[in-house]
């Protein structure tokens, strides 16, 4: 799963409309067309359900904008704000947030993390979302999911679990 298909699960899941994409992108740092953002929102020729990459070397697509690591995080912040109100910095915090995305094996794990933050969601609700969508998870495993890289609990989320917590968003809030 690339970051491409996270933001279409996710957006679908969510039913997020074309204003409150760009919104949320605009509230993470990135401004985008609401073309550009339809780009976004488009498979690439090269993604597939497989964690192969077998096709790097094809050109970018005029109708495709990859979505980049930053982007996605920085979509992910502005999900955060979105749902949540902007929130003021404590004392001696800097305005701009530290990106969690170190390399492409700790998207899911970020992206589990800040899509709980951004809907309020307990560890309950994630295990519930994950159970609709068929996967059985304990709270030892999702506490090792939701931890920090480099613990040493650290577990990295596989893309079986990404893509059925984003299955389970889209059964709960979409029925």
């Amino acid at each position: 799963m690339d970051n491409n298909d996270i933001l279409i699960r996710l957006r679908y899941a969510l039913d997020i409309k074309d204003k409150d994409m760009i919104e949320i992108f605009k509230l993470g740092g990135v401004d985008l067309t609401k073309e550009d953002v339809l780009k976004v929102l488009t498979k690439s020729e090269d993604s597939s359900d497989d964690d192969h990459d077998y096709n790097d070397d094809i050109p970018e697509n005029e109708e495709h904008i990859k979505c980049t690591n930053s982007m996605l995080e920085s979509f992910l912040n502005g999900m955060i704000t979105f749902k949540r109100g902007q929130q003021d910095p404590k004392p001696g915090q800097s305005n701009k947030p530290d990106r969690s995305i170190k390399n492409h094996s700790s998207v899911n794990n970020v992206m589990l993390k800040k899509v709980k933050i951004a809907l309020k969601l307990t560890s309950e609700d994630i295990i519930d979302i994950l159970d609709e969508a068929g996967v059985t998870i304990t709270k030892g495993e999702l506490s090792a999911l939701l931890r920090k890289e480099g613990h040493k609990n650290y577990k990295e989320c596989g893309d079986k679990y990404a893509r059925n917590f984003l299955k389970g968003l889209a059964l709960k809030y979409r029925g």
